[in-house]
């Protein structure tokens, strides 16, 4: 399966009355995007009049294409579940980057801004991403999420180990 095949099954649940842009047009705008430096809403929009001949030619676009605007992205992004394009990536990354015996890896969590709530008190909660990144290649291979109130880094920590096991590969970890 490649990229753009495991991001078109992504499901869509947009009202069909208001789509005019596939959702797998928007999501790899959205991941090209983010890739070299576009980071927001309107960024992503200025992303695409930057790089309009490219992108039509890249995905075989109509020429006459209209992008998604600075709103559209903003919608897309919101509403999007990331535990199901987590998984789709996890399967994408097996097959497309398979570990070699012996590559160094490194696991670790970031939380996600925007997500804490509760301050300093013994109700703080904040998403994070727990991610699996290998040396030799200088790319994310795996990742789950975590909410700090459901579970703990290092129960992820483990299903990530877990996942790697058989593979020979050297995994280091910050102070979990």
């Amino acid at each position: 399966m490649n990229l753009i095949e495991a991001i078109k099954s992504v499901p869509d649940h947009r009202h069909p009355r208001g789509i005019r842009h596939p959702l797998w047009l928007i999501l790899m705008i959205i991941l090209l995007g983010s890739c070299t430096g576009y980071w927001g809403y309107k960024p992503l929009a200025e992303f695409t009049k930057n790089h309009r001949s490219t992108l039509i030619k890249l995905f075989h676009l109509p020429p006459d294409i209209r992008f998604p605007c600075d709103s559209t992205f903003r919608n897309i992004i919101i509403s999007l579940d990331f535990e199901v394009i987590a998984v789709l990536f996890n399967i994408w990354a097996g097959q497309t980057l398979p570990s070699t015996p012996g590559e160094l890896m490194v696991i670790d969590g970031k939380s996600i801004k925007s997500t804490s709530f509760g301050g300093n008190s013994s109700y703080q909660n904040f998403v994070s991403l727990v991610s699996v990144y290998s040396h030799n290649r200088g790319w994310v291979v795996r990742h789950k999420v975590m909410e700090n109130q459901q579970r703990s880094e290092i129960e992820v920590v483990e299903e990530l180990v877990q996942e790697l096991a058989g593979s020979q590969v050297v995994i280091t970890a910050d102070a979990l």
